[in-house]
């Protein structure tokens, strides 16, 4: 346990003393990060958090709005692996978190959320900013401590090791509700020593063993990381591996798995399917297993439910193991060459990016001449994003079309990926893309040296706009944030709504036009600006850039 504290840190007030030994704890459990929101009666916990930051015991991001907050708090605990804890003031404060709760819940990603609250005798009287906090997010946190005012620190050892172990065992969202008596807040006097405390990991599940069988194919969704590529290539068997997937690679990659799915000579063929994390990009994938003559194994990833649609899995495990080699039989080698073949085949060559002879030197100068001019479409926006992005990078794909055409369209390539798919939102994915920038760039154990990519519709930019705001003495990572501008929500343009609906109120509630300036957002917000309307403009926008850019991609709708 962390040492005791050898005097008083804050003389006059048990909030302060109380808050610098909480959050010394939860550092010396492996807390590195901190977000927080100011806030009145949160003052003696985000006082506390900036001397432990002064100390150079933890990072502080420090946000305005608590929805961005809390996905900026989600995209640092993506990137780091460890838990983050978010404070807050009482009231609508704890609310704005909710979003980001139900996506940390959905996707199993560990936050600690310490809200502060008014002591009990406060309650229930109409008080200012103060309503029922405690399961407030109701199953979306699996564990919560409504915390009486503290008099002394004896309690908070074990609270921080209750949290923190809570939030990283399930793993997901937890809430410490603390409540304080004033006075709220006295100058931190001193620190207690922090004494790092070793985690206890549970053992983890046998796996199971899946054999051999003819006619299977491995399905990756979010979330299955590269397990589900080395379990295919173990198997000898096609890999139908999203784009956000973790797995969106390798020599089994089928990426045009759609249309193979809807072709009865191959997905009309699957006999066993093996499906890890969560798929949420296609029709087909659920279709294919709610069919009754599959035979569906499903490996949970950390997400709150199993995938399992139709309730028709056979078996659901954390893990699977094939021992053996891949198939190499000729029916099972001409199964996975069939689907390898038939993929590649469907993706079409750009033939303008074809080496030219030596006679052909000035008409294919010409050519490439007028492929610069070309008009930006979606499947050249998310092709040109994905190939100038590498390990060194990160790239975060918003809930919109242009995560579908990458999902449809590029090619193999081990890069980090992230899209929030737990409730597959368009809230706070800008803040996301923020949060993995910070984490991923920082001097402090970050291992990306090159630049954050967030490919993002309109909707979805407009959706978390707040999160382009950075205040004084806030780090501003190297991020660009691309928007495929096609003037409104285009997505809807393929659903069944859209040829029964009449035109005029299809475009007022479902597609929803705008026209924001959004040259003239970056610039209030102090981003750097550029827009790119022909691939060669794209191509140069797309150099990475060491400030924080928006890029504006016009699309046609």
């Amino acid at each position: 346990m962390s040492t005791p504290v050898t005097g008083p840190v804050a003389a006059g007030s048990p909030a302060t003393t109380f808050s610098v030994a909480l959050i010394g704890e939860l550092i010396g459990r492996g807390v590195r990060d901190i977000v927080l929101c100011p806030g009145s009666r949160s003052q003696a916990l985000a006082l506390a958090a900036a001397a432990w930051e002064r100390d150079g015991k933890l990072r502080l991001r420090v946000r305005i709005d608590e929805r961005v907050a809390g996905f900026l708090a989600l995209g640092i605990a993506v990137e780091t692996g460890r838990p983050v804890a978010i404070i807050t003031t009482s009231g609508t404060a704890v609310a704005n978190l909710h979003p980001a709760v139900l996506e940390a819940h959905h996707s199993g990603v560990p936050l600690i959320l310490l809200t502060a609250d008014r002591p009990a005798e406060l309650r229930g009287i109409g008080g200012n900013q103060t309503t029922d906090q405690v399961g407030i997010f109701g199953s979306a946190v699996g564990w919560v401590r409504d915390v009486a005012p503290p008099s002394d620190v004896s309690q908070a050892a074990a609270l921080a090791g209750e949290a923190y172990a809570a939030a990283a065992r399930t793993p997901g969202p937890v809430q410490l509700n603390l409540s304080f008596r004033e006075p709220l807040s006295r100058p931190v006097q001193e620190l207690p020593e922090v004494r790092e405390q070793g985690s206890v990991d549970e053992p983890p599940d046998e796996p199971r063993r899946i054999a051999d069988a003819a006619h299977t194919v491995v399905i990756a969704g979010h979330g299955a990381g590269p397990d589900a590529e080395a379990f295919a290539r173990s198997l000898g068997v096609p890999l139908l591996a999203e784009v956000s997937s973790g797995s969106h690679f390798g020599p089994n990659l089928v990426v045009a798995y759609r249309g193979l799915l809807d072709d009865p000579e191959f997905g009309g063929r699957v006999e066993r399917a093996v499906v890890f994390g969560h798929p949420t990009l296609s029709r087909q994938v659920p279709t294919l297993l709610n069919r009754p003559d599959v035979l569906v194994h499903v490996v949970r990833g950390v997400t709150a439910d199993a995938y399992n649609p139709g309730h028709r899995a056979a078996t659901i495990d954390t893990s699977v193991t094939h021992d053996g080699l891949p198939d190499e039989t000729t029916e099972g080698r001409g199964w996975l060459g069939s689907w390898v073949h038939a993929g590649r085949s469907m993706l079409a060559v750009d033939p303008t990016r074809a080496p030219a002879s030596d006679e052909r030197a000035g008409e294919f100068a010409r050519e490439q001449l007028a492929v610069f001019r070309q008009p930006v479409t979606r499947r050249m926006l998310v092709e040109s994003v994905w190939r100038v992005t590498w390990p060194h990078d990160r790239l975060v794909l918003g809930a919109s079309r242009l995560i579908r055409e990458a999902d449809m369209f590029v090619p193999g390539k081990r890069i980090p990926v992230h899209a929030n798919r737990g409730l597959a939102g368009i809230d706070g994915t800008i803040a996301t893309g923020i949060g993995i920038a910070l984490s991923s760039q920082d001097s402090d154990g970050g291992s990306a040296s090159g630049i954050t990519r967030v490919l993002v519709g309109d909707l979805t930019a407009l959706y978390d706009v707040g999160a382009l705001l950075f205040g004084g003495g806030e780090v501003r990572p190297r991020i660009q944030v691309i928007v495929g501008n096609d003037g409104g929500g285009t997505i809807f343009d393929g659903l069944e709504v859209a040829a029964t609906a009449p035109a005029d109120a299809f475009d007022r509630v479902q597609y929803t036009p705008q026209a924001v300036d959004l040259r003239a957002l970056a610039t209030a917000y102090g981003w750097d600006y550029r827009v790119a309307r022909n691939r060669g403009e794209l191509d140069e926008a797309l150099a990475a850039s060491e400030t924080p850019t928006l890029v504006e991609v016009p699309l046609p709708r």
